[in-house]
């Protein structure tokens, strides 16, 4: 074993026993000897026991820990620390500038466990609010975990989303002085509005190919480099992207097969045959089926339905009236319940605002005691006064306990308008249990909403699992609407079982779980996943007008 691996596992070493409150003089011995063991000029594996308690910072307790590393591969101790600490706690522990001393609030004060869940709480502002942190922290933070997840090749559609828009003005504007004739699209998972994107495919047609080869490199913004009909790249960032260049006539049919997945482009052009088309709209008029949406390119059921014309009427941005699920500074928002009021009603023309700020249980989030819920629906009173005709629903975000309750009695829960019932704790069940805690949740006659199901933070956590059809065939016989929630690292209820949902009469609702203003923007997201799962304005409850949904509220809590 080298010398810098000994340092790593000494260093893993003190973090541990820093993290669990041991003797603060052993961890600095333990620290001390980390740091002389990686800068030693000769190898230590094969010195004795007694050749190494002579070495300077080291002594006798922290030779025997070497020894018996170099002995077994680990030592028992580290094994007995690790046992007691969670995996994603470890991996913290490897996150330049937070030590042990904040790890320990994330983990004991905020509930965090693993990765995903502190970038999470970084996009929420919710660790600025920690002792020992402050904005400066929490920005670096979420900078070192964007890096780590760029360094597994895939990336949130939110994170490319804006690179790729101005990758495709760029190009745009460079094509205009090399081939102003050409054609120019964005194609592949990103244009099918997939949640993570492993790659950014763009195409090119152009009647003098040879030109666009010529003058590649002129393109300033990226170094591209020629694989056969494309050029291939990465981006700082480690996002791959490929650009392929075909004769103009090429164009739609390649940007057609470069654009759906594999399934639905073998069983479109089985239909349509290859041809030179002049559109995308050509080739399915010539395969006998109805335009789909690029987001319905999966491979699923799509092209059944287009061969009968019942493709659902995709939802819009602008189809929605209103944003359900907020959080303001009642809680662990950022900007006040007005400040969020107002943002909807000047700013994105909205005709409500659902509140739901966090429960009593989510006390590491200030969630709200029986007091402060009475007080906060007085505020809501007064403003729905001041901003009528615009609204204000009195919400909450209720945690669903260990066996489905919900943390109010009943008494509380009756003086909402609607209420999100939502998991943040206690992730661990097997699928059963899980199953029947959201089953309990959602048979509470108070339950409005189904928030976030799954828990999931994509490319993080994967959520805890669940029987889907058991948990939507609940909520269809109790009227529960499921969320999607519009984080960027949610998208929550999963688009591919949207379908099922709608089949089985469930309203889907896009909510952006906003906790400042700017995260209202989330929606944006969550209408692109909605649509991937065939949602309609009929169907999503957001959508519905200021009359239509104060009469649903009404109808579930009268």
């Amino acid at each position: 074993m080298e010398n810098k691996a000994i340092a790593r596992t000494l260093r893993l070493l003190s973090q541990l026993m820093e993290l669990h409150d041991e003797n603060p003089f052993k961890v600095k011995s333990v620290a001390n000897a980390a740091f002389k063991v990686d800068k030693l000029p000769f190898a230590i594996a094969g010195k004795s026991a007694a050749e190494i308690e002579k070495i300077d910072g080291i002594g006798k307790s922290t030779a025997a820990k070497i020894i018996e590393l170099l002995e077994a591969q680990t030592m028992q101790e580290l094994e007995n620390l690790l046992a007691q600490t969670p995996a994603g706690i470890v991996e913290m522990l490897g996150i330049k500038g937070i030590g042990p001393k904040k790890i320990s609030v994330i983990w004991h004060e905020l509930g965090i466990e693993n990765m995903g869940e502190l970038y999470y709480a970084c996009n929420e502002n919710r660790l600025i609010e920690a002792k020992g942190f402050g904005l400066k922290t929490q920005e670096e933070i979420r900078k070192i975990i964007e890096f780590r997840m760029a360094a597994n090749g895939k990336f949130l559609y939110a994170q490319v989303e804006s690179y790729a828009d101005q990758l495709f003005e760029n190009i745009a504007l460079w094509l205009k002085d090399i081939d102003h004739g050409s054609l120019l699209g964005l194609a592949g998972d990103f244009r099918r509005k997939c949640e993570i994107i492993e790659k950014l495919e763009l195409i090119i047609g152009s009647e003098h190919i040879e030109t666009i080869f010529d003058n590649i490199a002129s393109f300033e913004a990226l170094s591209f480099n020629p694989d056969q009909d494309k050029f291939i790249t990465q981006t700082e960032s480690g996002l791959h992207i490929e650009l392929t260049v075909v004769e103009k006539q090429d164009f739609y049919l390649e940007y057609f097969k470069l654009t759906g997945n594999e399934k639905h482009v073998a069983e479109v052009l089985k239909l349509a045959g290859e041809a030179n088309y002049t559109s995308e709209t050509e080739i399915y008029q010539k395969a006998g089926l109805a335009f789909v949406e690029p987001e319905l390119r999966e491979g699923l059921d799509e092209v059944e339905l287009a061969k009968v014309n019942q493709l659902p009427q995709l939802i819009n941005y602008e189809d929605l009236k209103g944003s359900l699920h907020n959080h303001s500074t009642w809680s662990d928002g950022v900007h006040t319940l007005e400040e969020m009021a107002v943002f909807c009603k000047e700013q994105l023309n909205l005709q409500y605002l659902g509140i739901c700020d966090h429960s009593k249980s989510a006390f590491y989030a200030n969630g709200l005691n029986e007091q402060r819920v009475m007080e906060q629906h007085l505020q809501i009173d007064q403003l729905n006064q001041k901003l009528a005709p615009f609204k204000i629903f009195k919400g909450i975000e209720s945690d669903i306990l260990y066996d489905g309750s919900l943390d109010y009695s009943d008494d509380i829960l009756k003086t909402f308008d609607f209420v999100v019932a939502s998991v943040h704790s206690q992730l661990k069940m097997d699928e059963q249990k899980a199953t029947q805690r959201l089953i309990t949740a959602i048979e509470n006659p108070y339950t409005t909403i189904l928030g976030h199901p799954t828990g999931r933070l994509l490319l993080s956590r994967k959520g805890y699992d669940v029987d889907f059809k058991k948990v939507i065939d609940a909520c269809a016989a109790n009227n529960v609407v499921i969320e999607i929630n519009a984080n960027p690292l949610r998208l929550d209820l999963d688009w591919r079982w949207h379908r099922y949902a709608l089949e089985k009469g469930v309203l889907l609702s896009v909510n952006p779980d906003a906790h400042r203003k700017e995260g209202f923007n989330d929606m944006h997201f969550g209408i692109y996943v909605a649509r991937k799962g065939g949602l309609t304005a009929t169907k999503c409850l957001n959508a519905f007008t200021l009359k239509e949904i104060s009469d649903f509220f009404h109808k579930k809590h009268p």
